[in-house]
């Protein structure tokens, strides 16, 4: 019962191995129990040897070498390992060793059922999928896809012109759908071909903050601009610090002006929680001279439709060219507003919170420090030293001068 590692290359070598009689058993060097029979008359068969719970060694088929891949036995034997380690017993269960389904089939089947309740950024995924992942591989067995697949894809895609940072969400994508297989037992633990791509250096990435010049040439265009209502919701989305449809979509009944707070709703949340938008003077005075409808909730609505706008791109688009801004995302605000609170010193907990930020992690971006403030910090070092330098005592001693340094 030789040992050997079952590969197709090793397969590839039986042919003129057989036995002189009976069989000889190769034994899987990865997986305990996984092996490959390989018999007098030229054919092979893997299976799974296993003791059952009474202590009984069981030979369970897994099929004809000539029928079925390396991979795709491999991916069986280990479910049935995981199987007699949890105390089941394969040859009872058989019914549970299907086919390893095609990427297509657990896409559709398994996972984006899953996305669906998991992710908020399920319809991204799905529309990744549907232009992108599907049509190269939604007809091969997930086990049969390999890295070098991958990484050929990884580049036909960036050769396409599609930006570094597209092509690296594709892989990202690619990676936890295969990960959420092998959580769930349908792959085995090594079997994402994911595994080692190496991502696109993204130089595209980019950090857009407003200088205070550029803020007062942008409320200059929206003091004479036509279109008041967008102007409006653009000073309140720099008031704020808020998402565009959190202001878009805003009611006169989620705002309490004696708290001075803009609630949005668990079911408009981005956090799926009720999220306190606090508002400034600024803000405040702005909600207060906007006008009013009885037979209209919202703060923004379109006055043919009586509903939130649905976009303000192009309205925004021509007001940010106007002023020289025209790379500036409605986004770009948010940005902004947290540069403007850390260069005024505020603590990153204050912008995380003002932000509605649960992970922390994701209010490091925003720690956008001026020159200005950069200057400030590091006098701040320079004061302390200077200062310790001017306070130290000296002391007289036999006509010279001793200077004594003080621990602190």
């Amino acid at each position: 019962m030789p040992a050997q590692a079952l590969t197709t290359e090793f397969l590839a070598t039986l042919p003129g191995r057989e036995p002189a009689s009976g069989a000889v058993s190769y034994f899987d060097t990865e997986i305990k129990g996984f092996l490959l029979e390989h018999r007098a008359s030229g054919g092979a068969t893997f299976y799974f040897r296993y003791r059952d719970a009474a202590g009984k060694v069981r030979l369970n088929r897994i099929g004809r070498a000539d029928e079925l891949s390396v991979s795709d036995a491999r991916a069986k034997a280990h479910k049935m390992k995981q199987m007699v380690t949890e105390g089941g017993d394969p040859k009872v269960e058989s019914h549970r060793f299907k086919d390893v389904p095609t990427f297509g089939d657990f896409v559709a089947e398994r996972y984006l059922p899953y996305a669906k309740t998991r992710k908020r950024s399920w319809e991204t995924d799905e529309t990744m999928l549907r232009n992108h992942l599907l049509p190269v591989f939604a007809d091969f067995r997930m086990n049969r896809i390999t890295r070098s697949d991958v990484v050929a894809f990884h580049h036909a895609v960036f050769e396409k012109g599609y930006a570094a940072g597209t092509c690296n969400r594709m892989i990202v994508l690619m990676k936890f759908i295969y990960n959420c297989a092998i959580r769930w037992d349908i792959l085995p633990p090594k079997g994402n071909p994911c595994d080692g791509v190496e991502p696109f250096e993204d130089h595209g990435a980019r950090e857009r903050y407003l200088t205070t010049e550029e803020v007062q040439r942008l409320f200059d265009e929206l003091d004479t601009n036509r279109n008041v209502q967008v102007g409006q919701v653009i000073r309140l989305l720099l008031y704020t610090g808020a998402r565009k449809r959190e202001v878009l979509d805003a009611r006169w009944d989620e705002i309490d002006f004696n708290r001075r707070m803009l609630t949005v709703p668990a079911a408009r949340s981005k956090s799926k929680k009720p999220r306190h938008i606090p508002l400034s003077d600024a803000a405040v005075e702005l909600l207060l001279s906007l006008p009013r409808q009885d037979d209209i909730p919202w703060v923004f609505f379109n006055p043919k439709t009586k509903k939130p706008p649905v976009s303000i791109f192009y309205a925004w688009d021509s007001i940010r060219k106007k002023v020289g801004l025209g790379e500036v995302r409605l986004h770009d605000l948010r940005h902004s507003y947290a540069s403007f609170l850390v260069n005024a010193g505020r603590s990153l907990y204050e912008v995380q919170k003002l932000l509605g930020h649960h992970d922390p992690k994701v209010t490091m971006r925003y720690a956008h420090l001026s020159p200005q403030a950069m200057l400030e910090a590091v006098n701040v070092v320079g004061n302390v030293v200077t200062g310790a330098r001017a306070s130290r005592p000296v002391v007289a001693n036999q006509g010279q001068v001793v200077v004594v340094t003080e621990m602190v």
